[in-house]
């Protein structure tokens, strides 16, 4: 009598392939997460610095910085053209009020719900009138070195 040749995977070397791809899966999702966390922080920079830059320019054209961000610009107004919110709508804009008219503080906070609100390394970006730029933890303690680089 002879012994038929067995074919296909056994189940040992399937659950073996299993808890590989599980291993692989456990290490990589974290990593990949954090790296979209990290890389979607370039959302609250780009908008905080075109919002410095239209600030720029209204004080070249008023002869003040603007106090509050609306849809249309105008002297009398004192408001800046440019939405409330970051391109990607992860982040909330604020002008903060100034000390007086010659300088401006601005600021992007995590929205709470929206994805980078689990960002709790760096959950609040600004920069004002001089360039500097600061950045606070979702406790808010300095984080700036990490967040801006």
């Amino acid at each position: 009598m002879s012994r038929l040749k067995q074919r296909g995977v056994t189940l040992i070397e399937l659950v073996v392939v299993i808890m590989i791809v599980g291993i692989l899966a456990a290490v990589a999702v974290p990593s990949y997460r954090n790296y979209v966390v990290r890389s979607q922080r370039s959302d609250a920079k780009d908008a905080l610095l075109a919002l410095a830059s239209q600030q720029e320019k209204y004080y070249l054209q008023c002869n003040a910085y603007a106090d509050n961000i609306a849809n249309a610009p105008s002297c009398d107004d004192s408001e800046l053209q440019g939405a409330d919110s970051s391109e990607n709508g992860w982040y909330e804009l604020e002008v903060v009020e100034p000390t007086d008219a010659t300088q401006f503080n601005l600021t992007a906070t995590a929205i709470n719900g929206e994805n980078q609100f689990q960002d709790t390394e760096c959950r609040t970006f600004a920069v004002n009138d001089r360039g500097i730029r600061t950045a606070q933890d979702s406790g808010g303690a300095d984080n700036t070195e990490e967040c801006w680089r």
